[in-house]
């Protein structure tokens, strides 16, 4: 029975665009119907509140499964080969005061920390 139930369940999953489409699609049948009945329950400015906001709902949820649907996509890609770098292959550091640079030996320090090589 598990496995029935995880086949069934796997019917209810969005996957592709088309998909949200339909769904948000089916949403906004369903809200502008909504929204009607509430015009007919409600006659004047609270009926036309309610249908504004459900008509509007549909915006938001369509917004989310559209961009869920783009996510999933991006995971379910196979991840980009590497390349090798074609930049310098000693990586440059940023100048800095505290430390010395453009002592080479010969120069007046006797220190071999001076002439160290980074």
């Amino acid at each position: 029975m598990k496995g029935f139930a995880r086949r069934a369940g796997r019917l209810f999953v969005i996957r592709t665009r088309w998909e949200a489409w339909a769904v948000t699609w089916a949403i906004a049948l369903g809200a502008a119907e909504r929204g009607k009945y509430y015009l007919g329950l409600y006659p004047g400015v609270l009926g036309w509140t309610f249908f504004v906001i459900c008509c509007a709902v549909v915006f938001v949820a369509g917004a989310k499964l559209l961009d869920a649907t783009r996510h999933e996509a991006a995971a379910s890609r196979p991840p980009r080969k590497l390349v090798p770098a074609t930049g310098p292959l000693r990586r440059q550091r940023p100048l800095s005061r505290s430390r010395p640079r453009g002592f080479r030996p010969g120069d007046d320090s006797r220190l071999r920390s001076a002439h160290r090589k980074y």
